[in-house]
């Protein structure tokens, strides 16, 4: 199977993740952009050469795009970008010439700009760190009063103005994608929203592109690693029967922070994008063991506490893998040392406790559905995959990066050397992994398993 995959931006989870993913069968050939022609945190993608590449590829089975990258140069930039819709919609054009050119299915994905409820300007436009509450209390009130609020009289219009315009260019940009949805260009086109409230102006676009026939879904990062899912899934004719099991039953109703649905909802939706089927455990070819949470979801790093997994663990005898979610941004310890106590068994299928709920569960399932249907099976290569994720999901965001004031690859290494042997003994395979901090910052680490 040949596959071209076009990332969100240049970070690990989004560019590394998705080629360690597709590596675990080697039968499948995998096409990605230079990562700096990429957008990061203040940088563009370089759209051009990635349009150029994209001209260049052979003739493919799937191509999966993440269409920000193109329209806005990625999905920072996507709230930043000054161009004008005349000036994007060139870009889609030529896009949407290329796609139809290649004959591949295209699998496609593109933000609803969220609003954020902070101060803080890191990701988003300068004048963020001074009004962004206060725009996002004028979204919120706009929305559920049903006309404007008088909020808006604290935000000056000229920044008022641009972020509205900014809006409504991006809303125009969906609708644009809509109607090359109807023409034929996308097999599969989904709509992602995440850090969603009750009300806002991106719950009401939602809705909006749900009218005209769109497809939303909850999340953002994990998106094009569940369509490279799909677009493995739909190159077989068989389906994957997933059993979820929440290991909370009685709490699947309660909703994940930066998400407006509930837990069960995040996960069926995960798994039916995925092109999963979801069966009762008796006709399950792989077990989705799911550690939610009680009451709340917890959040280490912003110290949100929430009870820590306290049952039993048994090791499954059928192929399983697990989304550990009762914490938000890295995992449960409580559950983790359970689970290395027992041990992960030949009937392991996967780990992941990612940031939110659905970037965990999106990342998991993809790994486990090329797994599953992997014609020429690399073992060593799920191995190192589970190792970035055990190191990255467990012993960095759970652990070590509390201990961390700065990024600092020396004091990094110290201190992930003690899990790096207890990961090692789990996986049965050696590891002495390299860590940086690419956008300089702590709250992601690329991981590079070696040895």
């Amino acid at each position: 199977m040949k596959i071209g995959f076009v990332p969100i931006d240049n970070r690990p989870v989004c560019y590394s993740l998705p080629e360690m993913c597709a590596g675990i069968d080697k039968s499948i050939e995998f096409f990605m952009p230079e990562r700096a022609w990429l957008g990061d945190l203040v940088k563009c993608a370089d759209r051009e050469k990635i349009l150029g590449w994209l001209e260049s590829l052979p003739e493919l089975d799937a191509i999966i795009v993440a269409l920000d990258t193109v329209a806005y140069g990625g999905l920072i930039p996507s709230r930043r970008c000054s161009d004008s819709f005349e000036e994007i919609e060139k870009r889609v054009e030529k896009l949407c010439q290329i796609l139809k050119n290649n004959g591949a299915k295209v699998y496609a994905f593109s933000s609803i700009m969220r609003i954020s409820n902070n101060n803080i300007n890191e990701e988003e436009k300068e004048y963020w760190s001074k009004y962004g509450k206060k725009i996002f209390d004028y979204s919120y009130q706009t929305h559920k009063l049903g006309a404007e609020s008088c909020i808006a009289n604290v935000i000056p219009s000229e920044i008022l103005d641009d972020y509205l315009a900014g809006r409504k260019r991006n809303f125009e940009i969906n609708k644009l994608y809509l109607e090359k949805q109807k023409q034929g260009i996308f097999n599969t086109l989904v709509f992602s929203k995440d850090d969603c409230a009750e009300y806002g102006f991106n719950v009401q676009e939602a809705r909006a592109l749900e009218k005209l026939g769109g497809f939303i879904k909850t999340g953002a990062d994990e998106i094009p690693l569940t369509l490279l899912a799909r677009a493995v899934s739909d190159f077989h004719t068989q389906k994957l029967n997933v059993a979820p099991i929440f290991l909370e039953p009685s709490q699947k109703n309660l909703i994940s922070n930066y998400e407006d649905v509930s837990i069960e909802k995040s996960v069926n939706g995960q798994l039916e994008l995925a092109g999963c089927k979801i069966v009762s455990t008796d006709n399950a070819d792989i077990l989705l063991y799911i550690n939610n949470f009680e009451e709340h979801q917890g959040e280490i790093v912003m110290k949100v506490a929430t009870k820590p997994f306290s049952g039993d663990w048994s090791l499954p005898e059928r192929s399983y893998m697990i989304a550990d979610v009762r914490f938000a941004n890295g995992a449960d310890n409580a559950f983790v040392h359970k689970l290395f106590e027992k041990g992960l068994g030949k009937a392991f299928y996967g780990y992941s406790a990612w940031n939110t709920s659905a970037n965990s569960l999106g990342s998991l399932i993809c790994a486990g559905v090329i797994k599953y249907f992997a014609k020429e099976y690399d073992d060593r290569a799920f191995k190192k995959l589970q190792a970035v994720r055990f190191l990255d999901d467990w012993a960095y965001q759970a652990n070590v990066r509390q201990q961390l004031e700065e990024p600092d690859v020396e004091k990094i290494k110290a201190k992930m050397r003690p899990f790096e042997t207890i990961i090692s003994q789990q996986l049965e395979i050696k590891v002495d992994a390299k860590y940086t901090f690419p956008w300089h910052r702590l709250f992601e680490v690329e991981v590079n398993e070696y040895n």
